[in-house]
């Protein structure tokens, strides 16, 4: 672990400097999530259905809006991040919503040094698993925090979209599928605000599949479905095409977006 400490405090920084120009995007549409939307999508609602009464822990939860909706679906959430600056802005918004979620500010690998309690549900979404290097303790952490016949989901970004570099808006091939080496970019703006003049330091790294399914496996979860979906719900990538749904594809689309995994603990 130590030697990553660097690359998660460049990382940490940044988001830091994300959360106040997240808070005021027309992405995060926090009056409209203040006034009751929910921020959660379709996938996420379809594969955990009811939550009330149920225990949920979000990792990398940035600002708490999906920690916050489950909530007010009933669950009791917990929320973890890294950025504090996040987790301040998802505490104040927990108690002016008048909710019960708790959030923890922490490197999402380290949530069992943090959090002791187990949990029905863990969730993670969008964007997650690219600021980690390593799969392996990440699953292992999920296998300490979730209870027996517990639920693991999570629905992230497809793998293949991770191979591109999308610098200047163009979509250019660079990166190996499975590269293990950390991806550093520098760029100015941020995916809710791209007219942003906030620079952006980021370090990243690209798993594929067979790393995520065999992480979980070997942590102990018994995965229950992959799915790769054409979909995205966010416009975060060059060149969307806004669908009838709601949902963007890419003009010409030759592979999956969106894939989601659904897993036990046994």
């Amino acid at each position: 672990m130590e030697e990553h400490t660097n690359y998660f405090d460049v990382n940490k920084a940044t988001w830091n400097k994300k959360v106040g120009i997240h808070a005021k995007s027309e992405m995060y549409k926090m009056e409209a999530f203040k006034a009751g939307e929910s921020s959660l999508m379709p996938y996420e609602l379809k594969a955990l259905g009811d939550v009330k009464g149920k225990s949920l822990l979000h990792l990398q939860c940035h600002f708490g809006q999906d920690t916050l909706s489950w909530s007010r679906m009933g669950a009791k959430a917990v929320g973890v991040d890294l950025s504090d600056e996040a987790v301040k802005l998802a505490k104040q918004l927990n108690d002016e919503l008048k909710l019960n979620a708790e959030f923890v500010c922490c490197n999402v690998l380290d949530t069992s040094k943090h959090v002791s309690e187990t949990f029905d549900i863990i969730y993670t979404s969008y964007g997650v698993i690219g600021w980690l290097p390593d799969l392996k303790p990440w699953a292992q952490m999920i296998s300490e925090r979730i209870k027996v016949g517990g639920t693991f989901y999570i629905v992230e970004f497809h793998p293949i979209l991770w191979m591109y570099d999308y610098i200047d808006g163009k979509s250019i091939m660079k990166y190996h599928y499975n590269r293990k080496e950390a991806i550093y970019e520098e760029y100015e703006g941020t995916y809710a605000n791209q007219a942003s003049k906030m620079v952006s330091k980021e370090y990243g790294w690209n798993h594929g599949l067979s790393e995520v399914v065999n992480a979980l496996i070997e942590a102990g979860l018994q995965i229950d479905y992959l799915n790769e979906h054409d979909e995205s719900p966010y416009d975060v990538f060059p060149d969307l095409e806004k669908q009838d749904n709601g949902m963007y594809k890419m003009k010409d689309q030759l592979f999956p977006m969106l894939f989601e995994i659904k897993a036990t603990k046994k």
